[in-house]
């Protein structure tokens, strides 16, 4: 019985190599944002002297949007990789993923939820400058879903340092 449950065992284990594939197809997505991010900044670089002040603060902002959601995706990667899967031994050996610092499952959710707030914001921001091109009700619509975003990145890193106090507390009881 005791092999079969460390057969189990290794072969749950093992499954979370199964995710390397999730994290080269975010790669592939990355390069294909890429080239998605490349039209979009030779068409603002052609533009440029064409567009007026709030056109080119409407196309800076979508420039920062993409950067925003490719970083995103870069640091899904990298945590998701090191926390699930393995750790990059050879790189920090070079030291280079030391400026990555330690992205632990719950400080992945806090960056998470925050580039999320991010990119709302820049996208409402947007809506605004264009606000004539928008109802009433759709504004009103994008800007709780934004106050949504919001109130849950809060409680995420409220509940994030509640848990962080609490583990601290325990560590001291345990003492």
């Amino acid at each position: 019985m005791k092999s079969l449950e460390l057969l189990v065992e290794r072969i749950i284990l093992s499954s979370r190599w199964l995710l390397v594939v999730f994290y080269i197809g975010l790669v592939l997505a990355l390069a294909v944002y890429a080239v998605s991010f490349a039209f979009k900044f030779l068409k603002v670089a052609g533009s440029v002297f064409e567009l007026g002040e709030a056109e080119m603060i409407l196309a800076m902002l979508g420039l920062i949007d993409a950067a925003l959601v490719a970083s995103l995706i870069v640091m899904v990667m990298i945590s998701g990789y090191e926390n699930f899967v393995s750790r990059f031994d050879e790189a920090e050996k070079e030291g280079e993923v030391s400026f990555l610092g330690k992205l632990d499952s719950g400080s992945l959710k806090i960056k998470v939820a925050s580039s999320i707030v991010a990119i709302s914001s820049i996208h409402l921001l947007q809506v605004f400058l264009n606000v004539n091109q928008y109802t009433d009700g759709k504004i009103m619509w994008l800007t709780f879903m934004h106050l949504a975003f919001v109130v849950s990145a809060v409680m995420l890193g409220f509940l994030e340092k509640l848990m962080s106090v609490t583990s601290k507390n325990d560590l001291k009881d345990k003492e």
